[in-house]
């Protein structure tokens, strides 16, 4: 599924290269009624007059259309200037919006994205979270039905929190439109009872919060009543002096009841229009006049389609019926960590090496990037999950072929030879004025121009799409920018801007100090500037981590470094924020100690805790004969012997819990950290001399401690 993402990605990028953008202008009228609005030029002398939908990727018109230039807008407003505008027409429908479905996998990660700004492997993850401490349902599923228990109680919700005319006559019902649906499982919703966002704000963090509201209101919204209400649409007319008839139109949907709106309305990607935009219009009649407050030229220019965000890469990948609800989160942080895609905002762009990968397999390997294949591939193993197909046979005719594919191994046979890695890694940019070709290549170190044997590195935050003729030219003719500006150690400093900011780099590719595998780079303090950092400066930052000594109370050594979370200092896995950057080349060990000393602070929400002692005792634990205690956490109340941590279930009360409750608790976290590849806490032998089994245990004890951490 990867290489068809890639695919989508690149082919989007490659729709924006070929873009041609094309100018156009209209008119804006605004009324001087009560209340006032606002109309678009509809037609010029009966004909259509071009919008932006209008034209083509290569900025050609329809032929139907009048495209209307910047000096024609603005000659045209004026002879509209003293014309006597009336009601041509004026047409009321009935408005009517239906709720969306609950939650599945793909909604879910997709609302995500476009509501929250959250990649949807952060959704995910934040999801998981919830759905272990028994906040929500299963989060991995097609099915978009309710339990008829689920159900009562979110009808009862509404009825409490909105009042009757808000809930639907009769249970909504809705049906997934997804081929070989996973529905195992119901639609993702709270679980009952059903407790309102208010009620449990103190007990998550905020992404919680925000991902456990945006499924409540979603789940409520879906059996509430229809919103409703009437769209209105009017037609204006006149005669500009120079005998141009024009007819400008507007809008508007006035919502006399918002029913589900009230609680949830869907967002939409980049690019979608919104049909549902909410205006009040005066009330008209045809032929009565309308008074004109201003009549503005607007120019406009068309976009190229917009790349895909994880949201709607999700939607296209579901479209094409390519991956399932359990694999889209990981497939696009995949091909992100692998260096085929980064983020510019929300919005995924392909590398120069991703634009060389699908070259590779469009040209040799079409069957593995086309979309049909790879839908039936997914088809295949949902039979094979439902012991309907055998697995041996599948992998048989996939690999060797079965009449009617060839197999991977004779389509690798067949086209390794035929390779041109040279070709299929370069992209043409168009020639110079004396007809040199200028390309682009990905490289070792990043992509580059080349014209000849001149070559010029391209900036990594720089988008494909962006890489014009004429800034490739500029690039080669600008002075290097790898010059360096000092050398440590008798290795070369540089000070280079990157996709993630400006930073330093120890060493090249061709000149690396001993010990290092590539270049060593750190970036620069928010407070300095690329053009004007020193050497000292930038072997200042390089330095780091700086070894600030050993803690006099127990002989552990202490670092200072910069993170992705600012500046800290480290003691062992004691991570401790401090104030500003600056500080981390002129703290003391003194300073980091007392730091140390100090209870550690957590955030909830938007609130700074400090770490508290044990809220209860509850004995020795039977299998690791380590005492156990309850602690509030980030994630909230826990069991602990030490080794290893337990969130306490939903109907547990600290207060009134028995010891044999938090013994239980932990011995069920000890299986999942062993199903999951973890070592689990053994009982002690009895018969094991005390020595033995002392060492015995705590050579077992780190790595359960490490494991007991990914709670």
């Amino acid at each position: 599924v990867q290489s068809p993402s890639i695919r989508l990605i690149v082919e989007r990028e490659r729709e924006r290269i070929a873009f041609v953008t094309a100018g156009y202008s209209d008119i804006q009228l605004t009324t001087a009624t009560r209340p006032a609005f606002t109309a678009d030029l509809l037609t010029l002398d009966g004909t259509r007059v071009a919008t932006g939908k209008d034209f083509d990727a290569a900025g050609t018109a329809r032929a139907d259309v009048v495209v209307v230039t910047e000096a024609r807008a603005r000659q045209l407003a004026d002879a509209l200037a003293d014309a006597e505008f009336r009601v041509r027409s004026v047409e009321e429908k009935p408005y009517r919006s239906r709720p969306q479905a609950p939650f599945r996998t793909s909604t879910l990660q997709q609302e995500g994205g476009r509501k929250l700004r959250l990649s949807s492997s952060q959704v995910m993850r934040v999801a998981q979270g919830l759905y272990e401490r028994g906040y929500i349902t299963y989060m991995r599923t097609d099915s978009v039905t309710l339990s008829d228990e689920a159900l009562a109680a979110v009808r009862t919700a509404i009825v409490a929190e909105y009042g009757q005319p808000f809930l639907s006559a009769q249970p909504k019902q809705y049906d997934s439109k997804v081929k070989n649906a996973q529905e195992a499982h119901e639609a993702i919703r709270p679980t009952t009872p059903l407790r309102s966002p208010q009620q449990v704000r103190g007990e998550l963090n905020s992404q919680e919060l925000s991902l456990y509201r945006m499924i409540w209101q979603r789940t409520l919204a879906s059996q509430m009543a229809d919103a409703t209400g009437t769209t209105v649409t009017v037609r204006l007319g006149a005669t500009a002096t120079d005998g141009s008839d024009v007819a400008f139109g507007a809008a508007g949907t006035t919502i006399t009841f918002p029913g589900y709106r009230q609680v949830y309305v869907e967002s939409r990607d980049e690019g979608d229009t919104d049909d549902e935009r909410e205006a009040l219009l005066p009330p008209l009649a045809n032929g009565d006049v309308v008074p004109v407050a201003a009549l503005e030229p607007q120019g406009h220019a068309t976009s190229p389609p917009a790349r895909y965000t994880e949201a709607s890469l999700i939607k296209r990948l579901e479209e094409l019926e390519i991956g399932r609800p359990s694999t889209w989160a990981s497939i696009i942080q995949t091909v992100q960590d692998r260096g085929y895609v980064w983020k510019k905002g929300q919005a995924l762009v392909p590398t120069w090496t991703a634009f060389a990968v699908v070259n590779l397999l469009e040209q040799h390997f079409d069957e593995l990037v086309d979309y049909d294949f790879t839908a039936k591939i997914d088809d295949d193993l949902d039979l094979i999950a439902a012991g309907r197909q055998q697995k041996e046979q599948w992998l048989q005719s996939f690999y060797f072929g079965d009449g009617q594919l060839p197999g991977l191994k004779r389509l690798v046979e067949e086209n390794l030879g035929e390779i041109d890695a040279a070709a299929i890694n370069t992209f043409s940019l168009g020639t110079d004025d004396d007809g040199n070709e200028v390309v682009v290549k990905p490289g070792r170190y990043g992509p580059y121009v080349k014209r000849g044997e001149d070559t010029a590195g391209v900036p990594e935050e720089l988008a494909p799409d962006e890489l014009t003729l004429a800034l490739a030219l500029a690039l080669l003719a600008a002075p290097r920018s790898d010059e360096p500006i000092g050398q440590l150690d008798g290795f070369p400093v540089f000070a280079k801007n990157g996709r993630y900011g400006p930073y330093v780099q120890w060493g090249s590719a061709d000149d690396l100090p001993p010990g290092l595998e590539k270049p060593k780079m750190a970036s620069l303090f928010k407070t300095m500037v690329l053009e004007r950092i020193t050497l000292e400066e930038a072997a200042a930052l390089l330095r780091l981590p700086r070894r600030l000594g050993e803690d006099p109370a127990d002989g552990v050594a202490i670092l200072a470094n910069n993170g992705r979370y600012g500046p800290y200092v480290q003691k062992d896995k004691d991570y401790r924020n401090i104030d500003n950057e600056e500080r981390l080349l002129t703290i003391t060990l003194d300073e980091a100690v007392e730091i140390f000393s100090q209870p550690k602070v957590y955030r909830r929400g938007n609130q700074n805790l400090a770490a508290k002692g044990p809220l209860r005792e509850f004995g020795t634990d039977p299998v690791s004969v380590r005492p156990v205690v309850a602690k509030d956490g980030k994630f909230g109340v826990y069991v602990t012997d030490g080794e290893t941590n337990a969130s306490i279930g939903k109907g547990d009360r600290i207060d009134t819990m028995a010891p044999e409750r938090a013994y239980e608790l932990l011995a069920v976290r000890r299986e999942q950290v062993a199903a999951k590849g973890g070592v689990s806490t053994k009982r002690p032998a009895r018969k094991a001399p005390a020595k033995k089994a002392a060492a015995k245990s705590k050579k077992a004890a780190a790595p359960r401690k490490a494991a007991a951490r990914k709670r």
